[in-house]
């Protein structure tokens, strides 16, 4: 075979590529999507888990930014309604800490609506949640907060 400047020029002896006009060409599978791992801890360690359960009656704590970062929402489940009744009592007064900001956050009340907190009868079962008032955005996801409820202590819960 001479190379002659034929640029088009295949060596017989490879299979030719197949063509999009031939039947039963399938399409080009999508790359698969990758996960990217969140840069934060979103959760307790299991035995601090254990601990609130066993201790206060509840589990799965949480704390998010919400409404662009003017609230941080602190998220609990009720696994037993007694223990779980000083998180739901009115006299105590809840606050949030952020060590990093040096800002206690409190729970607001809005004219119409009360304190932005939900009370009344605790079921098992069920999540409940307080919102906090970040004014200024001090308090950022990824940053390290701690809550107390009355004796209800949580610290190092991380902002989502």
């Amino acid at each position: 075979m001479a190379f002659g400047g034929a640029a088009s020029a295949r060596d017989p002896q490879q299979p030719a590529p197949p063509s999009q006009s031939e039947e039963g060409a399938k399409p080009a599978a999508p790359a698969p999507k990758k996960t990217v791992p969140s840069r934060y801890k979103t959760h307790l360690p299991e035995s601090a888990s254990q601990y609130y359960a066993l201790q206060w009656g509840v589990d799965s704590l949480s704390a998010r930014t919400v409404e662009s970062g003017e609230l941080i929402r602190f998220t609990y489940r009720v696994v037993d309604v007694t223990k779980a009744q000083t998180l739901n009592e009115k006299k105590n007064e809840p606050s949030m800490t952020c060590p990093r900001a040096g800002a206690k956050l409190v729970i607001p009340s809005l004219e119409k609506v009360g304190k932005l907190r939900q009370t009344g009868t605790l079921e098992a079962g069920k999540v409940y949640w307080m919102a906090f008032s970040n004014n200024g955005r001090l308090v950022k996801p990824g940053d390290y907060v701690n809550v107390v409820i009355g004796g209800f202590h949580v610290e190092g819960l991380v902002v989502q």
